[in-house]
């Protein structure tokens, strides 16, 4: 087993999670000003993204450019890493590729504790990919109290590039946001990733 193979009730009865379907995470948190470079980009790129309607193009095309534009905001803080196998615990499953890792560490050549947030890129369907995103959320927190840098919450996102949703990871309690921000929302959805990460957005 791996994270892509997990269900929600498979997550629920190994681990032992609670779920609660409909907290507003991200409701409280603040936008951030988005640099013209980004707004540029995602311009030129999103149409091509969407038309060839792939995973790979969207997370090549619109994801990604919104991450490095956070790495490169918060360059002295933060790391991310894209597309690594993550193994944590192949007796439990957890051990898989991330499309997406953001580490509160500036260390870029390889992945330092604490992880603090996890992006799963699906192609057209958010909802599929939430199980597989709470299963390395989950290998996070463990990854994190081994390296002896255990944080609370962790956090993870489920986008398909247009759409983005995010989830809270406490103990065992799993809080999934009841709002999907849409990229007329960018100036919120950076916000929101940037809090997760422990930057203060800027307005």
């Amino acid at each position: 087993m791996a994270y892509s193979d997990f269900t929600l009730e498979e997550l629920k009865q190994k681990f032992g999670l609670i779920f609660i379907e409909d907290m507003p995470i991200s409701e409280a948190i603040p936008s951030h000003a988005i640099p013209e470079t980004l707004r540029q980009m995602l311009a030129r790129s999103v149409a091509i993204a969407t038309n060839i309607n792939t995973e790979k193009s969207r997370s090549e095309l619109i994801i990604a450019p919104i991450i490095f534009e956070l790495k490169y905001l918060y360059r002295d803080k933060i790391s991310f890493f894209s597309g690594i196998t993550f193994e944590v615990d192949a007796s439990l499953g957890l051990t898989g590729r991330c499309d997406y890792i953001l580490s509160q560490s500036s260390e870029q050549l390889f992945l330092s504790a604490p992880v603090a947030v996890l992006v799963e890129a699906k192609n057209d369907n958010n909802t599929q990919g939430i199980p597989q995103c709470i299963a390395e959320m989950i290998a996070a927190q463990r990854f994190n109290e081994r390296k002896g840098q255990p944080i609370s919450p962790i956090y993870g996102a489920v986008t398909t590039g247009s759409l983005w949703r995010f989830l809270k990871l406490e103990r065992q309690t799993v809080f999934i946001d009841i709002t999907e921000y849409g990229l007329f929302n960018l100036d919120k959805i950076v916000g929101v990733l940037a809090f997760m990460v422990g930057c203060s957005p800027a307005k």
